[in-house]
């Protein structure tokens, strides 16, 4: 088994979109439109590993976990770069271009090297090696 795919709501479909495409070399698919239920999602694949899913409808509430206000459910999610100079360096182009780094790079107690960012939605996304 494994997991096939992750679910994030979004107010900014188009902008979290070009994040992870930019910065994560993410894939979108073609947008998916139901007019029905005002509702539009992409699907972004990664060179390895589950898809994440954007999704975006008015109306959805904005209960969330948040870096420095943690509530039950997911949390985060991990992208794997490469090696610990790859960390770095996206860490610092994040940065430059004003995203939120909550964690700067570092040696976690577990034996992880990562940081934290905040993709434009204030979803936690660690970057690991």
């Amino acid at each position: 088994m494994k997991i096939e795919h992750l679910a994030l709501w979004v107010n900014n479909l188009e902008g979290t979109k070009n994040f992870y495409e930019s910065y994560f070399g993410a894939k979108a698919s073609e947008k998916y439109h139901n007019p029905v239920k005002n509702f539009e999602s992409y699907f972004l694949t990664f060179e390895e590993g589950c898809r994440l899913e954007l999704m975006r409808k008015p109306g959805i509430g904005s209960g969330r976990n948040e870096f420095g206000n943690q509530q039950m459910g997911l949390v985060h999610f991990a992208v794997s770069v490469g090696s610990k100079t790859k960390v770095d360096e996206l860490t610092r182009q994040l940065e430059g271009d004003g995203f939120s780094i909550a964690g700067q790079p570092r040696m976690t107690g577990d034996g992880f090297y990562e940081s934290v960012v905040l993709d434009p939605e204030g979803n936690i996304v660690e970057i690991t090696e």
